[in-house]
């Protein structure tokens, strides 16, 4: 019995070949050191042409070997880490610590009610005491279908809660297990149950379609009338409306046992007071939530985002409740998986590599970054406490702050609504050391960094069945869009106060410290990625060589390589073949195809000269005033002709966006160039293809680019569906490419 109370409730274990690593790593640093004196050491003279596209080259490689230095040190340590929970209920069954967990929504419309309620009653079914669990629902569209949509759901949850325990369902979103259940030996009360479900669903997807709540339903439910003084959802008071609650006889299942604590909330807005988005919406729930039930750990999950583990709260409370480390503890991250995603990725939405090395390899350093949903937290850091070694939580201390039966319902809930008001934040510390920081469109991303600088750690944890599954974009608008949100954000961060670069120096780890930044550096790499994308090309049309020379011959029969004229092409070769073949089996370690790396790299490709791209330039926009942040919610739901041609890895284009407008520019450039070389070698150059020899990385370059950019091709002038380019762009990006080529060539 000793040994089991001294036991820890996790383990940490290490990944083996990191020595390998490590060496074959440092290989590559030597090999970019290499390219980085060829390029200093061989500057074309004043009177020699490509000079200037020479020196971008170096700049471009400066940054690219720079940036590379940044992603590798939480590669050379990946922890990997297990908990267990029966260790947790024989030693902390009786004293388990209340939850809170937040639900954020923004918009009926994109965000489907009926998607968020089966979020909603997922959290609800946690295999965890039900009289500590509460769950909020945050509608900052103040939406009156969504909480129709809400009060269904607290009716029909008497029923679901029930079912789940009894058949230890697991995924515990009815949408999800209907869908995945093929066979049961409780077909009766599947039956009945899904019934129940589909009439619900029915009802809800009714009231979207018509606009209104149904009248009978508006006038029997009390909670509709605090609509009365609705604007519209950036103009209305505060709408707070607890539907279960343990003081409350009718918050009972079927079953007579106490439901989870069940709150809807729609913070206060007006027009000329500034509601900090997601942010925003997150600090007045944890107001609230800390009159109400204020739970003292705090789970946030997106609205899209279902409980795929019912065992995931238990999991998390390892961490925190571990008596060795748990005390250093501030959050425990879970990956934000997809159920969406396609065998080869089309859109590279998995994330893989993040999830599968990188934030392992965050964990070694201090812990993974906070990305705003699947997160646990302790409710008082998230609140600003500090780090302190002398900090220990005794978990025996069962604490029932607030005695709730002392006041009525109604009385809690005109308390608990002067929480959520828009002024509350006036000349307070909400959003600067206290809750979510405010300033950028990643606020989960700076509040993490925050949080370690004040001294505490995080957790990574990776369950082989994961503990959410969300809806990954289907398109490639969509999913560029959500990749210029994110770098966006990231670039502010890197711009203000709370810059890793400035802000955590000596606060945390260096290499912690280089890992934030390089995720704050996205914006930056789209300038060289750019240059290497439009220069070579250029001057492979003009016939300049950039690289060092391969050949100096070559042999028709048999063809293998005579003599290698310059030795300055094995630090090229070794980095560009060492470099891709490592990222190929990392990615294919990481549970992806072959086909499925392919797709990543075209999509780096897109999201360096597209996303990354207008996220600089909109960036310093703003900081300079000539336009105002916003927060653009991603499509949760596609349209059947989409969704069919995403399942069979076919290229969403569908608008003329200046993002596609882009893509489709630099994928004519590399074509008209590539071609222009070839018919100037075979028709106007003397000695047809022998002068290939001195530009064959340059014709590489520029032969990769045009495979990659296939799809687009086909988008531009051979798909008929509506999910090809428009015309518009296919004439843009024509007339934008060959005028650049002309011009180009008309420069002496």
């Amino acid at each position: 019995m000793e040994a089991v109370e001294h036991s820890p409730l996790f383990e940490t274990k290490s990944a083996k070949g990191r020595v390998f690593y490590k060496i074959f790593s440092l290989s590559l640093f030597v090999g970019i050191c290499f390219i980085w004196v060829f390029r200093v050491s061989h500057i074309p003279r004043e009177s020699e042409v490509g000079k200037w596209g020479w020196i971008g080259l170096f700049f471009a490689e400066l940054c690219f070997g720079l940036y590379w230095l940044l992603r590798h040190p939480f590669r050379w340590n990946l922890l990997f880490r297990e908990p267990f929970i029966q260790r947790l209920s024989q030693r902390y069954e009786k004293v388990l610590p209340k939850v809170d967990i937040f639900v954020c929504t923004a918009d009926p419309g994109i965000e489907p009610p009926v998607m968020v309620i089966n979020t909603v009653l997922s959290v609800m079914a946690y295999e965890y005491p039900p009289d500590k669990l509460s769950v909020y629902l945050s509608d900052d569209a103040g939406s009156d279908i969504t909480f129709y949509a809400l009060l269904e759901a607290s009716i029909f949850a008497k029923q679901w809660l029930p079912f789940c325990r009894k058949f230890k369902v697991d995924p515990t979103s009815p949408a999800a297990y209907f869908k995945t259940i093929h066979s049961s030996t409780h077909a009766k009360e599947l039956v009945t149950i899904k019934k129940l479900y589909q009439d619900m669903e029915s009802r809800i997807e009714n009231a979207a379609k018509m606009g209104r709540v149904p009248e009978e339903v508006h006038t029997e439910h009390k909670g509709f009338s605090q609509w009365d003084s609705y604007s519209s959802r950036r103009d209305h008071d505060t709408i707070l409306q607890i539907l279960l609650h343990e003081t409350d006889s009718s918050a009972k299942d079927v079953d007579g046992k106490v439901m989870p604590l069940l709150v809807y909330l729609a913070r206060e807005k007006r027009p000329q007071v500034a509601h900090n988005f997601k942010a925003g919406a997150m600090n007045s729930l944890i107001r609230v939530s800390s009159m109400i039930s204020n739970g003292e750990i705090i789970l946030n999950v997106d609205c899209d985002m279902y409980s795929n583990n019912s065992q995931s709260l238990r999991n998390a409370l390892c961490f925190f409740m571990d008596e060795d480390k748990g005390h250093e503890i501030a959050y425990v991250q879970t990956p934000q998986c997809f159920e969406n995603i396609t065998k080869n990725d089309l859109y590279g939405g998995a994330l893989r590599v993040s999830y599968e090395v990188e934030f392992h390899g965050l964990d070694s350093l201090g812990g993974p970054l906070y990305i705003g949903t699947g997160c646990f937290h302790r409710r008082e850091i998230l609140c600003g406490r500090k780090f302190s070694d002398q900090y220990k939580k005794d978990w025996n201390e069962y604490k029932n702050i607030g005695d709730m039966k002392e006041v009525s319902l109604h009385e809690l809930e005109e308390q608990s609504k002067a929480l959520a008001s828009c002024t509350f934040e006036k000349n307070t510390l909400w959003g600067k050391e206290m809750g979510l920081q405010y300033g950028c469109s990643v606020e989960d991303v700076m509040t993490g960094l925050s949080i370690k600088c004040r001294g505490w750690k995080s957790v990574f944890y990776n369950p082989q069945r994961k503990a959410f599954l969300g809806v990954a974009p289907n398109t490639l608008p969509e999913a560029l869009v959500q990749h210029k949100r994110w770098s966006e954000g990231g670039f502010q961060i890197l711009l203000s106060k709370h810059s890793p670069a400035w802000y955590a120096y000596g606060l945390i780890s260096p290499g912690l410290q280089m890992a934030y930044c390089y995720y704050h550096l996205w914006v930056f790499i789209c300038w060289p990625t750019v240059y290497y994308c439009i220069i070579p090309s250029l001057y492979l049309l003009k016939g300049i060589p950039l690289f060092p020379q391969v050949l100096t011959c070559i042999k028709i029969l048999p063809c293998f390589i005579d003599q290698m004229s310059s030795p300055w092409f094995i630090p090229f070769a070794y980095v560009i073949l060492g470099d891709c073949s490592y990222c190929l089996m990392e990615f294919l370690w990481s549970g992806g195809t072959i086909k499925g790396w392919w797709n990543e790299l075209r999509i780096w490709l897109y999201k360096r000269t597209s996303s990354y791209l207008f996220a600089f330039v909109d960036t310093i926009l703003k900081s300079f005033g000539f336009s105002e942040s916003t927060f653009v919610v991603s499509a949760k739901v596609a349209e059947e002709e989409v969704s069919q041609r995403y399942e069979k890895d076919i290229i969403e284009f569908g608008n003329s966006s200046p993002m596609l407008t882009v893509l489709a520019t630099l994928a004519m450039l590399n074509l008209f160039c590539l071609l222009g070389m070839f018919l100037k070698q075979v028709f106007i150059t003397e000695g047809g293809l022998r002068m290939l020899d001195s530009m064959a990385l340059q014709v590489i370059l520029s032969g990769v680019l045009v495979v990659i950019n296939v799809p687009v091709y086909q988008g531009l002038f051979l798909r008929k569906d509506e999910g090809r380019l428009p015309m518009s762009v296919a004439a843009k990006s024509t007339a934008l490419a060959l005028s650049a080529c002309a011009l180009f060539i008309s420069i002496s």
